[in-house]
């Protein structure tokens, strides 16, 4: 029991150090050599990765607002502003009509796309983009700045006119629309529509908006509704 005794007395006075402090076992030794300079990598890393990330995102375009002024064709002057969103390839008007209402276009390009929201009608009206929609919204989103004012004259003016016929009975699934639709017809039924030649001598036109551009077109689209 002794000698016992002894032997495990003498190990423990092998494993303290010379202040009376523990030594710590060589596998719990943290490698310091490696852990700053990771840390360092680490650090560097991050902040260019942040400072990358704050750069692209200042880079991005804020979106932009275009007012135009153009001679209508019923003699009015037609007063309307675009918003155009470069980040996600929206042109939005907001048309005033002679008596002071307020329609709004929105041109997703990104969707191929056009969303009317006549200022007197309860319902929201969307057509499939074509080649000449698209060519007037690229001269928005393809120039890096706008200026701020834009008029249009009457004798350079391209005047256009498009009917479109409304199926009243089929109204669209808000949930199959992207956000940008859905915010902009949150409180209204939405209805597809479809380019023809005319409404025809039997059939009533309901109402017109007026859209200008400013590679001076300015397109008067009509809409009316099929028989149920």
């Amino acid at each position: 029991m002794v000698r016992c005794w002894k032997h495990s007395q003498h190990h423990l006075e092998e494993a303290q150090s010379t202040d009376g402090d523990p030594i710590v076992p060589s596998q719990f030794h943290f490698p310091h050599k490696v852990f700053w300079p990771s840390l360092a990598a680490f650090l560097l890393l991050f902040i260019l990765v942040f400072g990358l990330t704050g750069h692209f995102r200042t880079q991005q375009p804020s979106p932009q607002i275009v007012r135009f002024s153009a001679p209508g064709s019923t003699g009015f002057v037609i007063n309307q502003s675009a918003v155009v969103d470069q980040r996600k390839d929206i042109v939005t008007f907001y048309v005033a009509s002679a008596a002071n209402q307020t329609s709004t276009v929105l041109f997703d390009t990104r969707q191929g796309l056009i969303c009317y929201k006549p200022a007197h009608q309860k319902a929201c009206f969307l057509q499939k983009m074509e080649e000449s929609d698209y060519d007037n919204v690229r001269s928005f989103l393809r120039a890096p700045r706008h200026k701020g004012q834009c008029y249009l004259t009457a004798n350079e003016t391209l005047r256009q006119t498009e009917f479109l016929s409304v199926v009243g009975s089929s109204p669209v699934d808000m949930s199959t629309l992207d956000e940008p639709l859905q915010q902009l017809c949150q409180d209204r039924t939405v209805h597809w529509t479809h380019k023809t030649d005319g409404p025809g001598k039997q059939r009533l036109v309901y109402f017109c908006i007026d859209i200008c551009f400013p590679s001076n077109i300015c397109v008067s689209v009509c809409f009316y509704y099929l028989p149920e």
